[in-house]
This record gives structure tokens, sequence and C-alpha cells, in this order.
């Protein structure tokens, strides 16, 4: 059984480019042009099949991943350019916002166009602090697991109706609660199942997918990562790529500088970010990958999208390790 760490954040927003970076082209793309299908396609389950390069939709919110985005048009913008470059695989959760992701998806795209797959999460809160310590230290409440079964029933019964959806194709369990026994947040996952309100739900077996912290610098999922491309389970990372510059990576060891190095003469060398060059380096990494950078910008979801035609040579891989 593989533990997944909650997502807090996706630091690619903040990662300034070193290079002009390769870009999708403006305008609706042609038909069997997707710049997203570029990056192939992964079948999760055994029969739902999406584009490669996905999109996380945690970045839409307002800072700290709490309350309305700074600019709201922009973020339905940025939601449907993406599926006009071909993402058919969105990934949220009601935890972001909380509730915002979810209801912005839902005004941006539905009814939603045939094979797109909303995939969300449960078992996450952000429970607010008194009004007086949010005077004293104004910050957005902290992450909080909430396994119960009652919960988790709520959770999912509100995602379907924000999302407007009658089925979720994938639900996923944000992170085990250590105060709830397992067998009662799975076995409640496994009755949403059977009442048809969720099509797959990770951690009921049949897993069909795993989410884990992992990038071109935080590679401690390496062996969750073998075992999932092994067994064709969708292997979800998030924070695709570590915060810093390409000389300064966390957690900013000496191997970590050369790699930044590495990535940097990669970047240079195909005229690309190291944004997009670590993207690139995760499709390449494994077939199981399903890469979801996310973003409030619509320029830099294009950048990110455009990385899913980017062909790194066995020189490149050997270079970046």
């Amino acid at each position: 059984m593989v533990r997944q760490r909650a997502r807090l954040y996706d630091p690619l927003d903040a990662r300034p480019a070193t290079h002009t970076p390769l870009r999708a082209a403006a305008g609706a793309p042609a038909a069997g042009r997707l710049p997203a299908a570029a990056a192939g396609t992964f079948t999760i389950g055994g029969d739902l099949a999406v584009n490669r390069m996905g999109f996380g939709a945690m970045r839409i919110t307002g800072p700290g991943i709490w309350g309305e985005p700074k600019d709201p048009a922009e973020a339905r913008r940025v939601l449907r350019r993406a599926v006009e470059l071909g993402v058919n695989f969105i990934d949220t959760a009601d935890s972001y916002g909380p509730d915002v992701s979810e209801r912005l998806i839902a005004e941006s795209l539905a009814p939603y166009p045939h094979g797109l797959v909303i995939a969300t999460k449960g078992g996450l809160v952000r429970p607010g602090a008194p009004q007086w310590l949010q005077l004293l230290r104004p910050r957005p409440p902290q992450w909080v697991r909430d396994g119960r079964p009652e919960h988790l029933r709520q959770a999912c019964e509100e995602s379907l109706k924000r999302l407007k959806l009658a089925r979720i194709d994938l639900y996923q369990f944000h992170d085990i609660d250590p105060r709830v026994p397992f067998e009662d947040s799975l076995g409640e996952l496994a009755r949403l199942r059977q009442e048809g309100k969720v099509a797959r739900a990770r951690r009921i077996v049949p897993i069909v997918s795993v989410q884990n912290r992992y990038n071109f610098t935080d590679r401690r999922s390496e062996d969750v990562l073998g075992v999932c491309t092994r067994e064709s389970l969708a292997f979800i990372p998030w924070a695709p790529l570590a915060s810093g510059s390409t000389t300064k990576l966390q957690p900013g060891g000496d191997n970590d500088r050369e790699r930044g190095r590495a990535l940097d003469q990669v970047a240079a060398a195909h005229g690309a970010s190291v944004m997009q060059v670590a993207i690139a380096w995760l499709l390449a990494k494994s077939p199981a990958i399903l890469p979801i950078p996310g973003t409030g910008s619509v320029a830099h979801l294009e950048e990110n999208i455009a990385a899913a035609r980017l062909q790194l040579t066995a020189a490149d891989l050997a270079a970046l390790g």
C-alpha cells in the first residue's frame, strides 16, 4: 500500500524561465495537432484513456490556495485554453479554495466536452482559525486530514454538485487520516463506488493511480514510480518542478547544483525554459507518468503544454540523470 502525502503547492508558477520558452501556437490548434496530445496517452484503470499532459487546477485559486483568484476571468481563460490545447485530464480537490477550484471548473467548462476527465480528491480540510487569530496572523488555514466515512461521503457528494457531474471518473483519497482506521475510510469509498457516484477510487483494489511528490530534484518516490511503471498504474506527480533557480535547487546539495547546471545546459540547447525541460524529463522518465503542471496564467499554461513536444535525446537524459 502506498501512502500519499498531501499536495500542498505547485511551485512551478514561481520559477522564472532562464531562456525564451517554447510556446504553444496562438488560437485554436488544428484538428489532429493538439499540443497536449504530443505527450502520448495513458489508459487509467484499463479503460480511461487520457493525454499524458494534464493540468493541475490548484493554482487557479487565491494566494495560499485559499479563496477566490485575484483574476477570476483569467482563471476561466486558463481552463478553457487548456482544453483547447488538448488537455483532457484535469486534477483538482475540494480543499483547493476550498471549493473554489471545483466551482470554477464547472463554471468554465460544463457541459463538459466528450472525453474530458475531471479527477478530484477528498480527505483534506481547511478549517478556519478563530477571527481574533486571523486578525493577529492573517494567513491561509492549515491542511488537516479527515478520513471519517461521513466526511468522505459528504465531500464526494458536494464535489459532484459543484462539478455538475453525475459520476466522478477518478476520485482520489487525498491522504490517510491516522485517527481513523484505514478500513473505515476505504469502506466508505467502496460504497460510493458501488452506488455509481465514483467510477474509480484510488486506494480501492484495484488501485489505478498514485499521486506523490516527484520532480527533477525530489526523486524520493522513485521506488513507487517503479511499481507504477511495472503495474501500469498512473503516477501523477505533484510539484512537478522544485522551487529555486537552476543553480540553487531544493534541497540545495552539491548533486542538485550539478543537476541544475545540466538542466540549464539542456534548456539552452533546445531553446526551451528549464521548466519545459523538467516537464519533458518527467514525460521521458516513465510512460506511466502523467504530469499535471498548474498555473493561473494563460501564457504560462501555453509554455507548459508546449513541453509535450520537446523531445530529449539520450545524451540529454544521461546528463540530467
